[in-house]
């Protein structure tokens, strides 16, 4: 490594690694640095019995040629070598619940998605039609989400609440549940998620649903490989601790270890929180650094990766978002020891070598913080392996046990199918992703007060800037999205957006 580079990156998510190559491509010499073992954050995947799970990144939308995440992935220079296959045309989600036999599909394009949905809601297919066009309709009016670069947010659109807007499509309450079935994506609440968080998160997946064979790390792979191409470093094991500032600019990022490396521009693809802390309380308005401590963070969730016996369960080409109950689709986070779970994600990773048999499946649910709190000054990383002892053993096999009876009553003989289960607790997140108590998707957006969860790319530093999940949006277009507006600050806004189109063409 050396002493010095143009610009700095610390922690290698997805916005540090897009933020590292558009850079790089401008001829910049870039450094990325990451503390842990594997590089690309929620990107991650990691292997049990031979079975690929990934950590965050389960399904992905808009990657058909000409849609938004093709043309970023496009320019970026990873499209064609990603292995994906395509989820079920008339249905990539399924929508279902415990007190309900039928099982209601989110289809792949929207006169597809109307017409699926509409053979289950005949008397409601107008309606539905009026939900699709509103989801287009707000998710045209955000400029980089559609690759242009002039355009201004409108305050009114932030200010749309998702479960109200959805409500005022139908008096149909099992259809009002199953168009915001999937809110899992944004973990909604029902007082406070944005419909733009909704429409932004649904409406690519209704362009075209995509599941990565073998896992989501093979971005990490091509981005890095790309990132070599054009120049640039990255080292791992290298846990940045603190930010030197002079002047009202950084200077030099210090490392754990005792190692400092220089830059004319710094990029922290770390929690803002924590980045916040690392420069120092001292170096931001006190308004600032109290409202960003202050923000509320996501919740947080317990997973189970299940390996399959060879050919026993077969694969599914959709995912599943399964409710207890259809009167708790907003609700599904406030739960006691004894209503947990209520609901759960279900997906499995496409492969290779087997078309017909599932290898494993993931089943997530949420999960608070407080559930995990007897254990949070213990840590356990790849990179720093540590026990947390009998107890926290003890505390996970009894939530697997409660999940599993869960799961059995949706997929009826799927524990004689089980080889081996793995979980992740939101210490697991916590120590692996980097997020505040484990959050999923950095912090709550609030509809009522849209700009109180407004953190800006450029901070208050000269040279400091500031990328991934908790900036703009969560989701992995979102945050490709929020690192070209990260760089737009360094390069140029129309400059940029200008190559990215030419890419495409």
């Amino acid at each position: 490594m050396k002493e010095q580079y143009d610009v700095v990156i610390v922690g290698s998510g997805l916005g540090g690694l897009v933020s590292s190559i558009i850079l790089a491509k401008e001829g910049y010499s870039v450094c990325v640095l990451e503390k842990n073992n594997q590089y690309g954050g929620n990107l991650q995947t990691f292997v049990r019995d031979k079975t690929i799970f990934d950590t965050g990144i389960h399904y992905i939308g808009g990657l058909s040629e000409g849609e938004n995440l093709y043309k970023y992935f496009k320019y970026l220079g990873i499209i064609d070598q990603l292995n994906l296959k395509k989820m079920d045309e008339d249905g990539f989600d399924i929508i279902s619940f415990e007190d309900d036999q039928n099982e209601y599909p989110h289809a792949q394009g929207y006169d597809n998605f109307v017409k699926q949905l509409g053979n289950f809601f005949p008397d409601e297919k107008e309606n539905i039609e009026k939900y699709c066009d509103k989801v287009r309709e707000i998710c045209d009016s955000f400029p980089l989400y559609n690759l242009r670069a002039d355009g201004k947010y409108d305050h009114e659109i932030l200010s749309l609440n998702a479960k109200e807007t959805i409500e005022k499509f139908t008096q149909n309450d099992k259809l009002k549940a199953v168009l915001a079935g999937s809110n899992f994506l944004y973990a909604g609440i029902p007082d406070k998620s944005p419909f733009y968080v909704h429409a932004l998160s649904v409406n690519s997946y209704i362009q075209s649903s995509w599941r990565c064979i073998n896992g989501g790390s093979q971005i990490t792979k091509q981005l890095l490989k790309q990132l070599k191409k054009h120049g640039g470093e990255f080292y791992k094991y290298k846990e940045v601790t603190k930010f030197n500032v002079e002047e009202n600019k950084v200077t030099s990022a210090e490392m754990k270890d005792g190692t400092r490396v220089s830059g004319s521009f710094f990029i922290s693809n770390i929690e803002p929180k924590t980045t916040l802390k690392m420069v120092g309380e001292e170096h931001f308005r006190k308004s600032f650094f109290s409202r960003i401590q202050s923000l509320e963070g996501v919740i947080s969730a317990f997973s189970l990766y299940v390996v399959f016996k060879p050919e026993t369960f077969r694969y599914i080409n959709h995912n599943f978002y399964h409710f207890k109950k259809s009167t708790e689709i907003w609700t599904c986070y406030e739960y006691d020891e004894e209503s947990w779970p209520k609901a759960f994600m279900a997906s499995m990773n496409a492969s290779k070598k087997q078309e017909e048999w599932a290898e494993g499946m993931t089943f997530i649910t949420y999960m608070n913080y407080d559930d995990v709190a007897p254990w949070v000054d213990t840590f356990n990383t790849t990179a720093e392996e540590n026990d947390r002892g009998e107890s926290y053993e003890e505390f996970k096999a009894r939530k697997v046990e409660k999940f599993l009876h869960e799961i059995e009553l949706k997929f009826p003989g799927i524990k004689d199918c089980i080889r081996s289960i793995h979980t992740s607790t939101p210490l697991s997140y916590r120590d692996y992703i980097g997020g505040t108590n484990g959050n999923m998707y950095g912090y709550v957006k609030d509809a009522t007060n849209p700009m109180k969860t407004f953190i800006p790319s450029k901070t208050k530093l000269e040279n400091l800037y500031l990328t991934g999940q908790s900036i703009n949006m969560h989701g992995v277009l979102g945050v490709t999205i929020g690192a070209v507006v990260t760089c737009s600050e360094i390069v140029g806004k129309d400059y940029l957006v200008n190559k990215i189109n030419e890419a495409s063409e």
